[in-house]
């Protein structure tokens, strides 16, 4: 008031919402903001929380970081890498019109190739230090491993196969839940690879209760025969259960388990069935899963719900990173979609916050994250069906570079694939409309 000074709020917007990490000892709850910077200023830095002020282009800026000739923190570096995308001063004001940030994060930590890296909420890695280190403790290290188990929490381990690729992108995760009391049941063996079953067999101290194969894809159960049968040479007899490949499957995906689970069964490593059933799922000492039939990716596909501790294992049908294929006739993507909404349900019925998949880190907010799967699949539908429209008597073959323009062009044999899933699925649709 002194100076003749009024501050013009109304041309200041909220851009975005950072929380502090959670494993710094001082936090701020901080709303970063955007204005239009009259012409002929001079930045002045007030030398306590600012140094150095300087007018530099957001992508300058990056560049500059990435050569390390120009020091940025990270929330700093984040909200660059947004800002870059507008060509304008006018598109962030824009875009920042409707007074609520464009996006709120509050980081986590761990560590890759041991130096510390930090991640915002939608990047692939945030869900399994969420679930790893729930404090925000930095502890967690992020380098796939093929060689050791990742505890994930104290009664379920993570040993990834050694076969990564376009199709399994790091490898396949196998899963070992239990303890040394209770035993392990053993989740997706992976392929047929002597190392790494030995790896899962060393894991589990050879006490391996039961094998469960979520579906019979050449990169899930073949190695189950040869884990049941190196327990076996040291006097256990863990039994291969799952659901038996349909006439439909693949070739190299014929399988027939030991056992039959049953939609909505429940096994423990130390029962299955009716006496797993009877177990108090808020004991601190039981390792209850609960079996769902989801079809979609494989006619034989099944989930896994950790009760006690709200977790899914998701086999194929929930990736991340990707989107997994679904491939006819033994892929059907009506099935797929109802077993997501299935999925989704369960996560308010059992207290579902993690997905677990076979491919890929631990996803957090299980719910939203099948509410974004859901969606994307649709969207996607939604795209193909315009270009069938545009083309009414094309092929899969002249559809697909329409279809997925957005898609590394390398990928579209494998997209055709989920193609015809979803115009199997377009025209079943009209044909009963």
């Amino acid at each position: 008031k002194t100076r003749g000074l009024t501050l013009a709020g109304a041309d200041v917007f909220v851009l975005a919402h950072w929380v502090t990490d959670r494993d710094l000892p001082r936090r701020f709850d901080v709303p970063f903001l955007v204005a239009r910077m009259p012409e002929g200023q001079e930045p002045v830095a007030d030398e306590a929380e600012q140094f150095e002020p300087e007018w530099i282009r957001p992508a300058d800026a990056l560049a500059r970081h990435a050569a390390g000739k120009f020091f940025i923190i990270f929330p700093t570096i984040r909200t660059l890498e947004r800002l870059q995308h507008y060509a304008t001063v006018d598109e962030v004001l824009n875009a920042c019109a409707t007074e609520q940030p464009l996006w709120t994060s509050c980081p986590r930590a761990g560590f890759l190739q041991g130096v510390e890296s930090r991640y915002m909420e939608h990047e692939a890695a945030y869900g399994e230090l969420e679930l790893v280190s729930p404090d925000g403790q930095i502890v967690h290290h992020l380098d796939w491993q093929t060689d050791a188990p990742v505890k994930l929490l104290k009664n379920v381990m993570r040993l990834t196969a050694p076969n990564p690729g376009v199709m399994t992108g790091p490898g396949t995760n196998s899963y070992l839940v239990g303890d040394a009391i209770s035993g392990y049941i053993a989740i997706d063996p992976g392929p047929a690879d002597a190392d790494h079953i030995q790896r899962l067999y060393n894991a589990a101290n050879g006490d391996i209760r039961l094998i469960v194969c979520t579906h019979s894809h050449p990169d899930h159960s073949p190695g189950a025969r040869p884990l049941q049968a190196l327990c076996e040479a040291a006097g256990k007899h863990p039994l291969i259960a799952g659901l038996p490949s349909a006439p439909t499957a693949r070739a190299d995906s014929s399988f027939t388990p030991d056992k039959l689970l049953l939609d909505q069964e429940h096994i423990t490593p130390e029962f299955i069935g009716l006496m797993a059933n009877l177990i108090d799922e808020n004991s601190q000492n039981s390792h209850t899963l609960m079996v769902l039939h989801t079809p979609g990716h494989a006619a034989n596909h099944l989930c896994l719900v950790l009760l006690e501790d709200g977790l899914l294992f998701s086999g194929d049908h929930i990736l991340n990173g990707s989107t997994t294929v679904i491939n006819p006739p033994d892929g059907n993507m009506s099935a797929y979609l109802d077993s997501l909404d299935r999925l989704s349900a369960a996560c308010d019925e059992h207290g579902i916050d993690f997905v677990l998949p076979a491919h890929g880190y631990a996803i957090g907010q299980a719910k939203t994250a099948i509410a974004q799967l859901k969606a994307h699949r649709l969207k996607r539908e939604a795209k193909i069906m315009t270009v069938m429209q545009a083309l009414p008597d094309g092929t899969l073959d002249d559809w697909v570079p329409l279809a997925y323009d957005d898609v590394d062009e390398r990928i579209w044999p494998v997209a055709k694939r989920s193609l015809l899933a979803h115009v199997e699925r377009i025209r079943g649709i009209e044909n009963t409309a």
